[in-house]
């Protein structure tokens, strides 16, 4: 997908606001790049293939919003998926950061995006998160499937649903993650690239 192409996907599915809006992210992102590695230097040159869309896709693939449906992104980072996904719709997001710097950058650009009144980031990690129930889950490039299993118990439950971009070793991690965990499980190919796939998961309980 190329960068024109990707433009015109948000265009497409988000109107003109829907491009506006994933147009400041791409200028909070770059911006903030110069003061720390957010993302691979050699991808800002394609931030809307490599990391808006990547990240918009999910949307699709969680479906309707629920009143009050919390969608909880592990490891935000520079805002890839959850600050995509929380622009680009009406949903309740948390941005779970432990890192200071990256949890500094998520709240200055959840203030300058508007989206204080709906996005909470939290500056820890996602075992330390309880008291909430996720209705969806995403994590992109944070950790094995097993262990984002693990690590978040306290915040889910079986109605859980998981959306875990996971690049090319996508079954193998399914695979590893099924020896303790059993759910339903089932991959997708990235629009972004056909070689990268997305895990998706629900009914997860350990063995």
């Amino acid at each position: 997908m190329t960068e024109d192409e990707a433009r015109a996907w948000i265009a497409a599915r988000h109107g003109a606001e829907g491009v506006a809006a994933m147009e400041q992210i791409a200028v909070v992102v770059i911006g903030a790049a110069t003061q720390q590695n957010l993302v691979a230097p050699s991808t800002l040159a394609t931030m809307w293939s490599r990391h808006i869309v990547d990240s918009a896709q999910l949307l699709e693939l969680a479906g309707e919003s629920q009143p009050d449906a919390l969608w909880v992104d592990i490891g935000s980072g520079a805002g890839f998926p959850g600050l995509v996904v929380a622009a680009l719709s009406d949903r309740i997001v948390y941005l779970v950061e432990p890192r200071r710097m990256r949890a500094a950058f998520l709240k200055d650009a959840v203030e300058a995006l508007g989206l204080d009144v709906r996005v909470r980031v939290i500056a820890d990690r996602i075992q330390a998160v309880s008291g909430v129930v996720a209705t969806v889950i995403s994590a992109r490039a944070v950790a094995p499937i097993a262990d984002l299993f693990a690590w978040s118990q306290a915040c889910t439950s079986k109605k859980t649903q998981w959306i875990l971009p996971k690049g090319r070793s996508a079954r193998e991690d399914v695979a590893t993650a099924l020896e303790t965990w059993h759910g339903v499980f089932h991959v997708e190919h990235s629009i972004t690239d056909p070689k990268s796939l997305i895990v998706l998961a629900s009914g997860v309980a350990r063995r």
